[in-house]
């Protein structure tokens, strides 16, 4: 700057700190303008509310803590919505479940007078199909009249019997248990207790594991071919092979194909541990963390 004179004045220029920009990156991160290194959050992030899901799914999800939708969420959710195919594999604990569950209950047609189930949802555990029993209940905290059963084998099947007849929209199961329920028609009818002639969407979680064993993918073979053929059909896992891919979209028409992985099995958010052991130390160490002796 120049002074009276013509002295010509230097303004000094303010150190920089490499902890000052840190700081900043951090602090236009939580106002949604960048994306920190340890943020899922971008600054293109978008929320719930662009997806015009229904009212009661967007109070149950913010009672569930979601801020925003994770990175899977954002690619799939709008599409799956709209009713397209998808064949998504992301990293487990990245929303895969959120994204069929909500898209499910965006979907169901709720006035309908139909009372065969309109969404089949298989896994190939029980663990899973509880597991994502138990999703469907927390997203339709706000739909009470939406009704989901879970159905998976070592149950006596007169049981099962008795909860189709309580007509449930979405079922979900065990591939072995729903063929089998597909399959055995009511004393005196031709009517299958599991009726999947008006099955909208078709839904398998942890597609691999399913789908890479010849004889669930028969089971799988055998329900399909009793639902519609006009119906969305929706698969995730956390590792699909480039082998298997092909098999996947046999049941599929046009999917959105979604992979989302950076190659490691860091997650943001969560912090993991592991320990090496010798096989016969597992069992010990795991009852260990959770007190038990």
């Amino acid at each position: 700057m120049a002074k009276e004179g013509g002295e010509i004045e230097v303004e000094e220029l303010t150190e920089y700190d490499e902890s000052d920009a840190v700081d900043g990156d951090s602090k236009a991160s939580s106002d949604g303008i960048h994306k920190d290194k340890d943020s899922h959050v971008s600054r293109f992030t978008a929320s719930f509310q662009d997806f015009l899901l229904k009212p009661e799914l967007l109070r149950a999800i913010q009672e569930c803590g979601f801020e925003h939708p994770s990175e899977v969420q954002q690619e799939c959710l709008p599409q799956a919505i709209l009713g397209t195919d998808v064949l998504c594999q992301a990293k487990s604990g990245m929303g895969k479940t959120a994204v069929f569950v909500l898209a499910v209950l965006q979907q169901l047609d709720l006035a309908s007078n139909e009372t065969a189930p309109q969404a089949l949802i298989l896994g190939h555990t029980r663990e899973l199909a509880f597991q994502i029993a138990a999703e469907f209940i927390r997203f339709k905290k706000y739909l009470p009249e939406v009704k989901v059963q879970t159905f998976y084998g070592g149950v006596p099947i007169a049981e099962h019997e008795k909860l189709l007849s309580e007509n449930p929209h979405i079922v979900v199961g065990t591939p072995g248990r729903i063929l089998e329920l597909a399959n055995k028609t009511k004393k005196g009818s031709k009517t299958p207790f599991l009726n999947l002639k008006h099955i909208k969407m078709f839904v398998l979680d942890e597609c691999d594991k399913i789908l890479g064993r010849i004889d669930m993918r028969k089971d799988i073979q055998q329900i399909f071919v009793k639902t519609p053929v006009q119906k969305q059909a929706m698969m995730f896992s956390a590792t699909i092979s480039q082998d298997l891919r092909p098999t996947c979209k046999k049941f599929m028409y046009n999917p959105l194909d979604i992979f989302v992985s950076d190659g490691t099995i860091i997650l943001h958010g969560l912090t993991q541990y592991y320990l090496t052991l010798q096989e016969v130390e597992k069992t010990k160490k795991i009852g260990g963390a959770f007190g038990c002796p």
